[in-house]
């Protein structure tokens, strides 16, 4: 209805504006100011229909002159009687008039219908050219719009979205102001916040398939980036050489040039295989697109979400550190286990390293010295974890090389790593402990091979290959000929070889560390001491104790243990020229294998006089007096003579063994004096035991005089010298006890005894009272 109401005002509104168009026309008609042609032509502009409605208002103002003119002819009518008469007077000339007028009109009319007829033309196409006009105009404005629009979805199609948000922006703040009035315009207004949230979940899907390619790439990169640091760490390390070879020129100007030269050549192809090298390995952008980050990164800040990204972003990664973190339960069985394990952490701190510098806020330092603070508290844990697993020292070297590639290369992406290093520390202890265990089977091997006898060397050419493995010096022994015997058994230089292969392989989980010469001597000093008053001490003791191993054998294990102690000093110049550290540093540690091969030898003499009193008391054991007899056999017992027997061949061993020096002459005597001392003076309180044991309730002096025929046999074996180098007869006062107690018995010589008791110079002096009067008792 109002809209009705409103087009009867327009209406209303027009028809007024077309009266008073008219009106001025008749006013220009009358006023004849005017030419009628111009007056006309503003008329017929205006509407096809102008002239019925001209000619109706010219209508309207004649008879509104009509009747202006009856007024005032009715107010003239005299003098328009009086003008009719003239006017008749004159009506011949009208009738003429009018003829001439009729046919002026006529004439007029005629011409006027093809004016007409082009003036309508001519309306109608200025209407035509004007409405082009208009709708040229708005193209020109609309055009733009769909161009943008039509480039929007181009760059929609071809996954340009950083660039589709611009054009949106544009297209908002540009161009769709301009024709907001147009129905397609709204439309595309509101499709711009649809494909804004497309173009979000799109990127975020990109970003989501990134961070899953990075996830499955990161052990890549980690492995890419660890030769890179690899290759870098040799090319200074050959760089430095080349420096000291400069060094070395100006010092020593005119010397050793060829040398030079080919160490010149030897790191000129180094540099060239590692740019073969640096060629062949791919970086972290070769492995990954990181363009999807970028662009989401640029989209979410273009649409005010940076925060919300960045946000995002972080709570991801952190969840694949976690994941990155979590080692397997078998990583500790090889060392692809740990190799991958360190890739996968190198290859994520790459990327974020790679992340924080190439763009802006999405991650800071910050943020990532936190993350790598979590994940190193993390990673130490797991290599103390699995590392306690490993019982491969050569698994736990490979560790360690691993973990320094590791620490080298996360240290190039400035990342600390100190802590790493320390924990090597504690994992050199363990590999330490696991070459203890390693050495200590080697160890038992050698010994159980060993046939415990000198080694035997036909010609020059053995003896060099022994003394090659083992520094043996004995200028004695040298002036023999061919074939001789050398002191020691075939133990010896395997455990020295063995010993030195121990060093060696301490050296290497010592390279690497960033370490002094200093420190690493004295870690080899440590470690080597371990292996001597640990592992070997705890070998030769373990063997020392085994019942197979005879007194001859014991005996070899003395003259050994002294070859070994002998080559401690050896042992140390081994690890000075390997570390260049003088042993006369104030800080030099020593080697403790004298007081190791001292305590085996000590062992291993006491085990001889075990031995050997043990055997004594087997003897003893099968013994069978007859206490009860009459009178003695006149011989010596069977047990007895085997026992003395026994003993006398025992000691010719000690006698025959390879005295080529001094040293070992005096070394093998004191052992037999000694284990010679030892059994007499076992025998004798064996047979003491004997006659004073409790179950022994009654001796005749028939038994006294049979025991009296062994004891003197056991004299006469003191008294032979059975080992050379006893003074006198001091080993016969082994036996003085028996000696003196059986002749007081014998003779019945018992007021001497109660006579002289207490006095220095009784004949008796060594009998106890109460061991007289047990055996009187009996």
């Amino acid at each position: 209805m109002a809209r009705k109401s409103k087009s009867n005002l327009s209406e209303l509104y027009l028809e007024e504006n077309k009266d008073q168009i008219y009106e001025n026309a008749l006013a220009e008609i009358q006023s004849f100011e005017l030419l009628l042609g111009t007056t006309l032509r503003s008329v017929y502009d205006d509407q096809p229909n102008a002239h019925q409605k001209f000619m109706e208002k010219l209508d309207a103002c004649i008879r509104n002159h009509d009747r202006e003119i009856e007024k005032m002819c009715n107010f003239h009518h005299q003098g328009f009687v009086d003008a009719i008469t003239e006017l008749l007077k004159v009506r011949a000339d009208a009738e003429k008039l009018k003829v001439q007028v009729t046919d002026t009109n006529r004439r007029l009319q005629d011409a006027g219908k093809e004016v007409i007829a082009q003036t309508e033309e001519i309306i109608r196409c200025r209407v035509q050219q004007r409405n082009i006009t208009t709708v040229v105009e708005k193209l020109q404005l609309c055009l733009p719009v769909l161009e943008m629009y039509s480039k929007l979805k181009e760059q929609m199609s071809v996954k340009r979205y950083y660039s589709a948000l611009k054009t949106m922006e544009q297209l908002e703040n540009l161009y769709l102001p301009r024709v907001s009035q147009y129905r397609f315009c709204q439309i595309m207004i509101e499709n711009l916040p649809k494909l804004r949230e497309e173009i979000k979940e799109i990127s975020m899907s990109d970003l989501k398939d990134f961070l899953e390619s990075i996830r499955k790439h990161s052990d890549r990169i980690g492995e890419t980036a660890m030769k890179q640091a690899q290759q870098q760490k040799t090319f200074s390390t050959a760089l430095q050489k080349q420096n000291n070879v400069n060094y070395g020129r100006n010092m020593h100007l005119g010397r050793n040039r060829i040398l030079e030269s080919k160490n010149e050549i030897t790191l000129k192809r180094t540099f060239e295989d590692e740019d073969e090298h640096e060629e062949e390995v791919l970086t972290a952008q070769d492995l990954v697109d990181f363009s999807p980050v970028y662009r989401c990164l640029h989209i979410y800040s273009v649409l005010g979400d940076g925060e919300i990204f960045e946000n995002y972003y972080r709570k991801q990664r952190r969840k694949q550190a976690r994941l990155v973190l979590q080692p397997q339960s078998s990583m500790h069985e090889t060392v692809e286990g740990y190799r991958r394990y360190f890739s996968q952490i190198v290859g994520f701190f790459v990327v974020e390293d790679h992340i924080l510098h190439v763009t802006q806020g999405l991650v800071t330092r910050t943020y990532t010295d936190e993350l790598w603070n979590m994940a190193l508290s993390k990673i130490i844990a797991v290599l103390r974890t699995h590392s306690s697993y490993c019982s491969d020292p050569d698994l736990v070297l490979e560790l360690k090389n691993l973990i320094v590639v590791f620490a080298d290369t996360l240290q190039g992406y400035g990342f600390p790593v100190n802590r790493l290093f320390d924990l090597l520390f504690e994992i050199r202890d363990q590999y330490n402990e696991t070459l203890l265990k390693k050495w200590s089977g080697l160890f038992r091997d050698i010994f159980e091979a060993d046939n415990y006898s000198p080694i035997p060397v036909a010609n020059e050419e053995e003896y060099r290959i022994v003394i090659s493995k083992f520094p043996f010096q004995d200028p004695e022994l040298d002036k023999q000929s061919f074939p001789k015997k050398l002191p020691m058994s075939q133990s010896v230089p395997q455990i020295y070889m063995q010993v030195k292969e121990f060093i060696y392989a301490s050296l290497k989980f010592s390279e690497s560390l960033h370490r002094s010469s200093t420190e690493i001597d004295d870690m080899l000093r440590k470690s080597t001491n371990l292996l001597l008053t640990r592992t070997l001490s705890s070998c030769l003791q373990n063997l020392i104790k085994k019942p197979h191993i005879g007194l001859t054998e014991l005996v070899q294990i003395i003259i050994n243990t002294t070859h070994l102690e002998q080559a401690c000093k050896y042992l140390e110049d081994f690890i000075s020229n390997i570390t260049n550290i003088s042993q006369l540093t104030v800080h030099t540690a020593r080697l403790y294998g004298l007081s190791t091969f001292k305590d085996a030898r000590h062992a291993a003499e006491g085990e001889i006089y075990t031995k050997l009193n043990q055997k004594i008391d087997e003897f003893i054991q099968i013994a069978d007096y007859d206490w009860t007899m009459s009178e003695s056999d006149g011989r010596a017992s069977g047990y007895l003579m085997d026992l003395i027997n026994f003993l006398r061949s025992t000691f010719q061993v000690f006698t025959h063994l390879p005295h080529n020096n001094n040293d070992h002459a005096a070394m093998s005597g004191k052992v037999a004096q000694t284990a010679c001392m030892s059994a007499c003076q076992h025998l004798s309180m064996s047979l003491m035991q004997m006659l004073l044991d409790s179950e022994l309730k009654q001796i005749s002096m028939g038994a006294i005089q049979q025991f009296n025929l062994d004891v003197i046999q056991c004299e006469l074996f003191a008294s032979s010298e059975p080992v050379p180098g006893f003074q006198g007869d001091t080993l016969q006062l082994a036996f003085i006890d028996l000696r003196q107690l059986l002749d007081l018995f014998m003779v019945w010589d018992w007021s001497t005894y109660l006579a002289d008791y207490g006095q220095a110079t009784s004949k008796y002096l060594r009998v106890n009272p109460s061991t007289a009067l047990t055996l009187l008792e009996k």
